[in-house]
């Protein structure tokens, strides 16, 4: 039996290191009778030394179960301090357009369809800040208290047409546009420049403010702009629309496809087998060739080789050209003096009414054929007594249909009547064989030539009288 002896009790020493971050202690193997430290003992001889932050009770615990001696363990530890992270601006959009995932339709990659363009809607979010941090500050084992160092700040960096708000914590778009971050600042442009041709490359284009293309629109492509489209170059059988004005430098050739759409004027070199709508002017000045156009205001076509040959072409208050019609005779229709949009729609409630009526001569004829059967029979067999209430309440469906046709035409009937623009048509040179006016409900087809007339209506006539000028102002772009 060894009897205890205090004299032989482990030694234990404290090391203090790495900048005060770190305490070790570092025990003696007990001698004969003598004891081993127990963690109470440790934690007290650790803060004899200074040490009052950090102690590692676990490292304490397993040392008094399990000592090491004569090497340092590490029994506490300091907390490091850590930095605040710094501010950081994120973007509520992409700001690389080149990683967009590609579309596939019908198992094959519709590379048309790939747009870089970012559009904004005023009042947008563009970019929020995330403010710096003020860090976690640190301290050594024996107390000392490490400062952190806080996060650097960072703005928001604007540009044209974006507003900051009052704690610039926040970025918003002022317009409708394209979303740029140019050298670190964020504008919004109501400008989107293509500086070649819309085709592959570039792929269909959509943006919400006004579209300038350098070059050319190539086949089966699109442009829709909420502002204007100008064309340096040409356009082929696409889709144009646009709520402004769509001006095309060279002319648009849209070899009977495609559409051309706007909310204001048109203005191009010459319009070739193709569809335009526009909701005021459409100003060419070398010719309109075998095209559909409609007009909410004018159609002026004048310039050196300025004619209008083939297709049929619809204007509120007028159409006036150089040369109307060809040598060879070519059909050409011209109507004027009234809304398209409502004509078409006239034109639509007639095939309507038409398709109306004759379903319901049908029905009536089902419905006297099946009360005659009744009469005869007294009473009809079941199926036919529910084929004559299905008639019955299809007749009313009719009735009402035909009703609501008829009340729209006569609106629509009356609206055309009571426009002010009664409309003209006018030539400052010829008018040849072949060309069908419409004024109003009056209808004129010409048979022989005629030279610098304008055509009027009077009396519920088409009357031709010498010719009158059109307004100068409207061959300037605004």
């Amino acid at each position: 039996d060894v009897r205890y002896t205090p004299a032989n009790d482990s030694v234990v020493s404290v090391e203090i290191g790495d900048g005060e971050m770190k305490a070790s202690v570092v025990a003696t193997e007990p001698g004969a009778g003598g004891a081993d430290p127990t963690a109470e003992y440790l934690r007290g001889v650790l803060q004899s030394h200074g040490v009052v932050h950090g102690i590692r009770d676990e490292v304490l615990a397993e040392f008094e179960t399990a000592p090491r001696y004569n090497r340092p363990v590490v029994a506490a530890e300091g907390t490091r301090a850590r930095d605040g992270a710094d501010a950081r601006i994120a973007y509520q959009f992409k700001r690389d357009r080149e990683g967009i995932p590609l579309k596939e339709k019908d198992g094959r990659v519709d590379f048309k369809d790939i747009s870089r363009i970012e559009n904004v809607v005023a009042g947008q979010l563009l970019a929020r800040k995330v403010p710096a941090e003020a860090g976690e500050a640190g301290m050594t084992v024996t107390g000392t208290v490490i400062p952190a160092k806080p996060g650097r700040d960072a703005e928001i960096q604007i540009g044209k047409n974006v507003r900051l708000s009052e704690d610039g914590l926040t970025a918003a778009s002022e317009i409708n546009g394209q979303v740029l971050v140019l050298a670190g600042r964020i504008s919004v442009e109501p400008i989107y420049t293509i500086s070649g041709d819309v085709n592959l490359h570039t792929g269909n284009v959509l943006f919400l403010g006004t579209v300038v293309v350098r070059g050319s629109v190539e086949d089966e492509f699109s442009v829709k702009a909420a502002g204007n489209i100008e064309v340096y170059g040409s356009v082929g059988k696409c889709t144009l629309d646009a709520e402004g004005d769509i001006i095309v430098h060279q002319g648009i050739a849209a070899k009977s496809e495609g559409s051309v759409r706007c909310g204001g004027s048109v203005y191009s070199k010459f319009i070739q087998h193709a569809r335009v709508q526009a909701g005021e002017n459409v100003i060419v000045t070398d010719g309109i060739i075998h095209s559909q156009v409609d007009a909410n205001r004018t159609i002026l076509c004048q310039g050196r080789r300025a004619q209008i040959v083939g297709g049929r072409l619809r204007a509120s208050e007028e159409i006036n050209s150089k040369i109307l019609g060809s040598v060879a005779g070519t059909e050409t229709v011209l109507e004027v003096g009234y809304d398209p949009k409502s004509k078409e729609r006239l034109a639509q409630l007639e095939t309507e009414r038409h398709a109306v009526e004759k379903s319901l001569e049908e029905v009536e004829r089902n419905i006297r054929t099946l009360e005659n059967l009744q009469r005869m029979q007294r009473k009809l067999p079941p199926e036919k007594a529910q084929y004559l209430v299905e008639q019955s309440e299809q007749r009313g469906v009719l009735l009402g249909r035909l009703e609501a046709a008829t009340r729209e035409t006569g609106e629509i009937t009356t609206y055309l009547m009571s426009l002010t623009s009664i409309g003209k048509i006018s030539a400052s040179e010829r008018v040849f064989p072949g060309v069908r006016l419409a004024i109003k409900n009056a209808n004129l087809a010409v048979r022989s030539e005629f030279k610098f007339v304008t055509f009027f209506l009077q009396g519920g006539e088409v009357r031709v009288t010498k010719y009158e000028s059109f307004n100068e102002d409207l061959m300037r772009r605004r």
